[in-house]
């Protein structure tokens, strides 16, 4: 049985999906931009909105009683992959070195609102 996961501390959903889904045993995130969810504005730079977005992510996997050292997959979407240096700079301060997540990381034509970058997660419950 599915079980949708919802914090007030990430931006709400800006379509008909949910920020997160827990199923035997994993938890989906949905792609989350770095939207403040206080302003609901993005803040400038990759670095900035890097940060934004794994913090929108962090609080959403705190929401399903979870933290980051749980993550096993990531997926990054990047509008420019000249970004991509200055995003995994910011990336790997939200994870411990003894265990990375697994990890993609692509280039896209656009990504919603404009965003720099957008990033979901595969965790174990």
């Amino acid at each position: 049985m599915k079980k949708v996961i919802h914090s007030e501390s990430a931006p709400a959903a800006i379509g008909p999906y949910s920020q997160a889904i827990a199923v035997g045993g994993m938890l989906y995130t949905s792609g989350q931009l770095p939207i403040n969810p206080e302003t609901g504005t993005f803040p400038e730079g990759i670095a900035e909105q890097t940060r934004q977005s794994l913090t929108n992510v962090k609080a959403i996997l705190e929401a399903a009683g979870i933290g980051m050292e749980r993550v096993v997959k990531t997926t990054v979407f990047l509008s420019d992959m000249e970004n991509f240096g200055a995003m995994n700079e910011v990336y790997g301060t939200f994870f411990d070195e003894s265990g990375y997540p697994a990890r993609s990381a692509v280039e896209v034509a656009r990504l919603p609102k404009d965003a720099l970058v957008e990033i979901e997660v595969v965790a174990a419950l």
